[in-house]
């Protein structure tokens, strides 16, 4: 049986205070919590490797236990003991004192993914009705009446955990709406993501996350969206926005140009004397809105001016007197 190092399972030092041991384990915990990272079996045990540290130094008699053998082990080892195996160490009597809490912790909190707290029950029923405590802790603290385990009880109905997955979409997709195939466990299912989405946006399906225990409904599933940049347009919310290329002429006499939008292209009329820069709004012709995709935000499009190409000599000299005329001013 392995000794475990509860200090470096949470990362704090032997002579850590109660509220560092705390932070550490609420941040860790949250971090390794398996709805945050479902289907990681190496997470699973970390999560079950944090609790059992917390539980053993969150409880002062369990602290004082566990120090106690903790310096027995580290003298039995300066005398020679086996690096590793550990077989002839005495963990029964190790630590045993007056007072020493047998039993799995009662009443005991543990860390959800949303930082809350559950009961021990709670917490062998995430792990399908198994114990989640090694063998060191119960030969530390034993599997007596003091808690759960061994008592051979059914688990109790439990919703089965959420699953989150990262979706990338393109802008496009976005604004028409998109569908994905998901693998969740041996399903495999089709996820209809809303015309609007923007990255952040997280879309809910309902009961299509991980099975419940004992008869517990399926959790959920949360899709996680990622909106690709794209070529042309810059989103701003609702709105897009974009540069138009103009040509000097139209710039200066004005004129109607082509303006391209996520939906096709549309007419613009640009009045004489138009400045680099300049934005003109067209109303209606920006993204869905998530929750009214009929209604839809606005386009903006500025004006980049550039020169015709090629520019005839003639052309050139006509610019040159109206540069000449324009500094004589």
């Amino acid at each position: 049986m392995d000794y475990k190092d509860y200090y470096a399972a949470l990362g704090v030092a032997p002579n850590a205070d109660d509220q560092a041991i705390r932070d550490a384990y609420r941040k860790l915990a949250r971090q390794h919590h398996p709805d945050v990272n479902p289907g990681d079996t190496q997470a699973e045990e970390r999560f079950k490797e944090i609790n059992e540290a917390y539980q053993a130094l969150n409880d002062p008699e369990r602290r004082r236990q566990y120090d106690q053998m903790r310096e027995q082990y580290q003298r039995w080892q300066q005398r020679g003991g086996p690096p590793s195996g550990y077989a002839d160490f005495n963990w029964s009597q190790a630590g045993a004192g007056g007072g020493t809490p047998r039993g799995y912790p009662g009443g005991q909190t543990y860390t959800t993914s949303e930082g809350t707290y559950v009961s021990p029950e709670d917490l062998e029923d995430l792990f399908g009705g198994d114990s989640p405590f090694s063998d060191f802790f119960s030969s530390m603290y034993g599997r007596g009446e003091g808690g759960t385990a061994g008592r051979g009880r059914e688990p109790r109905p439990r919703r089965g955990r959420d699953a989150e997955v990262e979706v990338e979409i393109t802008l496009e997709e976005a604004f028409h709406g998109a569908t994905r195939s998901i693998q969740i466990g041996d399903r495999r299912i089709e996820a209809r993501i809303p015309r609007g989405v923007r990255t952040g946006s997280r879309v809910r399906l309902a009961g299509q996350g991980t099975p419940g225990v004992a008869g517990g409904p399926t959790g959920n599933l949360y899709l996680n969206v990622v909106v690709l940049p794209h070529p042309v347009f810059e989103r701003d919310g609702d709105d897009l926005r974009a540069d138009l290329r103009v040509d000097f002429y139209t710039a200066a006499l004005g004129g109607e140009v082509r303006v391209p939008t996520i939906d096709g292209s549309v007419n613009l009329k640009i009045p004489p004397r138009t400045q680099v820069d300049r934005a003109f709004r067209i109303r209606g012709k920006g993204m869905p809105r998530l929750e009214r995709p009929e209604d839809r935000g606005d386009m903006y499009t500025r004006i980049k001016i550039v020169l015709p190409e090629p520019l005839s000599d003639a052309e050139l000299e006509g610019l040159r007197e109206l540069a000449r005329t324009y500094h004589n001013k």
